[in-house]
């Protein structure tokens, strides 16, 4: 999993003592001045990070921020309040993913579209976001090795009845026979 952003706004002291310990944090951490993130957040879109500041910046509207203006506040209160805001983060991202014009829950395991839920396993969770991430057509090799970690000279139908049961749950579900598409270079999601 690649670790998620932490933006350290106007707090010029906050991001040396991290940018120390840097190597041992679960997250990367960025600096900016007020302006600068504001310009950055309107080009990137920052909802999948951490913005923190010492005291209210006016140009910040993004839902994801940490004010931090207790002090003086332990370095391990401090990581911890980052890792809570992050998990939470982290939590309201999985809990839609977007995938053609169905959404994805990853906390829940449910799969819907237009108020109709699917509950798939982590398998199939796995292939759904696998096929879909990459754009590209993926054979039973490479399905086997990624998604269950098997060596390419097991001969094993596991990807194709995979494949063959998620297909006719969606389309059992949704009607929806060209969800999962096959040809002859391999699986994959449009």
């Amino acid at each position: 999993m690649t670790k998620q952003n932490v933006n350290i706004v106007n707090f010029n002291s906050l991001y040396e003592i991290l940018d120390e310990i840097k190597e041992n944090l679960p997250f990367n951490i960025n600096k900016y001045e007020s302006e600068n993130v504001f310009n950055f957040e309107k080009k990137h879109n920052l909802n999948d990070s951490l913005i923190i500041v010492k005291s209210i910046t006016k140009n910040l509207n993004n839902k994801n921020l940490l004010i931090i203006d207790k002090f003086p506040l332990s370095l391990i209160k401090l990581i911890e309040l980052i890792n809570i805001n992050l998990i939470k983060i982290r939590f309201n991202h999985q809990s839609k993913i977007n995938i053609k014009e169905y959404q994805l829950n990853l906390n829940s395991k449910f799969f819907s579209k237009d108020k109709v839920n699917l509950k798939l396993t982590e398998k199939e969770i796995r292939i759904i976001l696998y096929l879909y991430e990459d754009k590209v057509k993926h054979n039973v090799l490479d399905l086997q090795k990624n998604i269950w970690g098997y060596s390419s000279d097991l001969e094993t139908h596991t990807v194709e009845t995979h494949i063959y049961r998620l297909r006719k749950k969606i389309n059992n579900k949704f009607k929806d026979k060209n969800f999962i598409l096959r040809e002859d270079e391999g699986y994959f999601i449009e």
